[in-house]
């Protein structure tokens, strides 16, 4: 089915044509010649950190083959003084897996910067071993705001982050759409609990009466086997507080779980998540499907109207780039590591960070450049709605 297909491509390589002897050159050095007079091009990896398996698969696969499509195209120009290959680690989303993957990926000596983490929560417990490394990573997705505050000056992100969404999210709920009362909900992630934070301090600045709960999903939904019933609690709550939104800070995974026991239960209030939530996938996920219809979900990420870059991802992954969350800013992590590449003297883990934080790259979702502690320069927030099965992008908040 869907996820067998899923994970039959996410076993595609990368193309690469190589001799034995540009094989014993592939390690992270630049302007090697060969004996021979031919000039030979090194071989530098750039690595994805993300879920690729498990209940969140699919805002791994927007990325993966999105970073996997950059370097394609980078290669295919034959203009590089190097070659690129992607390599993939799986942190299922999940803080206690991506320490492993870390260390997996500083190990790889050809590798040279990382798109990624994508889950914050998996990042803060990635990011020192990222760190010891000198490996640059650039996040399509973290926005956990102490990311930026942890100092880790090899940690880089092209979305804006939770300190901006969280309250944006807040002023839509109760001033753009005049709902007085809300209930928050987390998924006791570290994302989650984070954005959910600040849009109840906003919310609750803007007038609203506030009520706040934590409703932490169980290992069942990342396996498949997870039912609306273990939320069947947590939505008759969400109904007993009579407020006219909800506001779920967390994951598309758990969230159709619980948007099923919300519709069970009852609940006919307003419901808007974030852009962990912002995902085709969630609509899957939800039983029954008209659960979600007319959920908000919000991002710092803008749905791609490239059309070069749509028609391209949609070859690449079977699967079409205009909802794929987080695809677009993932291309754009990817070419601006790359940039930095094509720019320093002498391509090491410890020049790519330096250079990212000087760079400024004209990339498809917006010009990527980062301010000193790694967050990304602007902060656009964007409003989504589900419409008759379909995520909808309504337009900034």
């Amino acid at each position: 089915g869907r996820t067998l297909l899923m994970k039959l491509r996410l076993n595609k390589t990368v193309a690469a044509v190589a001799s034995g002897a540009l094989l014993l050159l592939a390690v992270p050095a630049v302007g090697i010649a060969s004996t021979s007079g031919a000039t030979s091009k090194p071989t530098y990896v750039i690595g994805m950190e993300g879920p690729l398996s498990g209940g969140n698969l699919q805002l791994g696969l927007n990325v993966v083959f999105a970073v996997e499509l950059a370097i394609n195209q980078a290669n295919a120009t034959g203009k590089l003084p190097f070659k690129l290959k992607i390599a993939r680690y799986d942190d299922q989303g999940d803080p206690t897996i991506s320490p492993t993957q870390a260390q997996s990926a500083v190990a790889n000596k050809k590798l040279i910067a990382v798109v990624g983490p994508m889950f914050s929560g998996a990042t803060a417990a990635a990011e020192p071993y990222y760190k010891a490394a000198s490996v640059a990573t650039v996040s399509p997705s973290a926005t956990r705001v102490t990311l930026a505050t942890s100092g880790w000056n090899n940690f880089f992100r092209v979305v804006a982050d939770d300190g901006v969404q969280g309250p944006s999210d807040a002023d839509y709920i109760v001033k753009t759409k005049s709902l007085k009362s809300v209930y928050v909900v987390n998924d006791g992630s570290s994302y989650g609990a984070g954005v959910a934070s600040a849009f109840a301090t906003e919310a609750t600045t803007d007038g609203a009466k506030v009520t706040t709960a934590t409703v932490s999903g169980t290992a069942q939904c990342s396996d498949g086997t997870g039912s609306a019933t273990e939320y069947s609690g947590a939505a008759t709550q969400a109904v007993a507080s009579g407020a006219a939104a909800l506001f779920y800070g967390g994951y598309y995974c758990d969230l159709g779980l619980f948007l099923g026991a919300l519709s069970s239960a009852g609940y006919t209030g307003t419901i808007m998540s974030d852009d962990g939530s912002d995902s085709p996938a969630l609509l899957l996920g939800t039983t029954p499907a008209s659960a979600a219809n007319n959920v908000l979900l919000s991002c710092a990420c803008a749905e791609s109207t490239n059309k070069a870059f749509n028609k391209d991802f949609q070859a690449l992954s079977n699967f079409g780039a205009s909802t794929a969350t987080y695809a677009p800013e993932a291309y754009d992590s990817t070419n601006v590591i790359i940039a930095a590449m094509k720019t320093v003297k002498k391509i090491t883990r410890a020049s790519i960070v330096a250079e990212l934080h000087k760079i400024t790259y004209k990339g498809i979702t917006k010009v990527v450049k980062f301010q000193k502690d790694g967050n990304i320069s602007g902060s656009a927030i964007y409003v989504n709605e589900v419409k008759s099965g379909k995520v909808v992008q309504l337009g900034l908040e």
